[in-house]
């Protein structure tokens, strides 16, 4: 479905998959300001009980949101986004990003939302609201 007009309650979002890497953490932590160590190095990330660097929480829900803009385009807008972080994205985890429409009231569309690792862990839930342009 490429319309979101024609969106109802049940319906799936296109799927978003990501593989996080070291790279792409350094980045984030960057541009966020956030250089906490459990981001950029594997010794203290162990001594600190985490098993290796950490993708940031924000990071990984950034993911989340560029799903959403990817499938809404144009046509409509995030009003709300509310996520949980429920378990540690790592580099080299392969991050499956899937949505499906709760609810419906007219040009509003609520999501349920979630992520999953390799291993079908969910490391993140969410829900998100979308006004409808048209």
């Amino acid at each position: 479905m490429n319309n979101l007009m024609s969106y109802q309650v049940s319906d799936r979002l296109p799927i978003k998959v990501w593989a996080p890497n070291h790279l792409q953490i350094r980045q984030y932590s960057e541009v966020s300001g956030d250089f906490n160590p459990i981001h950029l190095d594997d010794n203290y990330a162990i001594r600190a009980g985490l098993g290796g660097v950490i993708a940031h929480g924000m990071l990984t829900m950034a993911h989340m949101a560029a799903m959403l803009t990817e499938w809404i385009g144009q046509e409509g807008n995030i009003v709300m986004l509310s996520v949980r972080f429920e378990q540690m994205v790592r580099p080299g985890n392969k991050i499956t990003f899937y949505g499906i429409i709760s609810e419906r009231v007219e040009k509003t569309l609520v999501c349920n939302l979630e992520a999953r690792n390799e291993n079908e862990e969910k490391v993140i839930s969410g829900l998100a609201k979308i006004s409808i342009n048209n």
